[in-house]
């Protein structure tokens, strides 16, 4: 745990524990399948399955929760672009310029 506590930023540490939970469960997986096939008693059984569904359900949480801290970003970052540019047009309009335009080739 001391990897979560290293001065990562939040989209880091998000990532880090869902790849750390869903490479968990991937490796309960094979080894349920594999090594433990047979060897489990059914009571281990019970318990063994539900963690590997728990840390599966975890790392898709925090994908879901990655997905949505993404779309929040481009929000934002689309607004501010927007800001910016309206007040640019703003102050050159305030200047007495024309506010200036790209050609279609996407040059000034």
């Amino acid at each position: 745990m001391l990897i979560f506590g290293m001065g990562m930023d939040a989209t880091a540490r998000r990532r880090w524990f869902g790849t750390l939970v869903l490479l968990g469960a991937l490796a309960m997986l094979v080894c349920g399948q594999t090594v433990l096939q047979g060897r489990l008693k059914p009571w281990l059984l019970v318990i063994y399955w539900p963690v590997c569904f728990l840390l599966t359900g975890l790392a898709v949480i925090a994908a879901l929760r990655d997905v949505r801290a993404l779309q929040n970003r481009a929000r934002q970052e689309q607004r501010d672009l927007l800001a910016s540019t309206l007040k640019e047009i703003e102050t050159e309009a305030s200047k007495g310029r024309e506010p200036r335009r790209e050609h279609r080739n996407g040059t000034p």
